[in-house]
């Protein structure tokens, strides 16, 4: 399990075999590991890895247009607990943080 961070340090994700779940733990999105993005629960490109722990959209990502379809939704994880704040990495030149709603969290 790894706990995932936007631009700004708040836990937003968290990436469990394969799945992206919300920190509450709904399943919200899967990795495509040849491809090493993120998409959604319908297949759209969702984001990517960088820094080690920041999930964050690709501006300039040819996936960004690119549908894989649905592939499932895998039961609720649970709360792995507040991973708290990592702090922010500053400037991300062609990248921007994800929707906390695509991510399943509300606002």
């Amino acid at each position: 399990m790894k706990f995932l961070f936007d631009g700004g340090g708040r836990h937003v994700a968290n990436f469990v075999k394969g799945q992206l779940y919300s920190p509450k733990g709904e399943n919200v999105g899967h990795y495509l590991e040849d491809k090493r993005i993120f998409v959604d629960m319908d297949g759209a490109y969702l984001g990517e890895i960088i820094h080690e722990n920041r999930i964050v959209y690709n501006l300039g990502s040819i996936y960004r247009g690119v549908a894989v379809g649905k592939l499932g939704n895998y039961p609720n994880v649970g709360n792995f607990g507040s991973a708290g704040n990592c702090g922010v990495i500053g400037a991300m030149a062609g990248y921007e943080d994800i929707p906390l709603e695509r991510l399943g969290q509300g606002l």
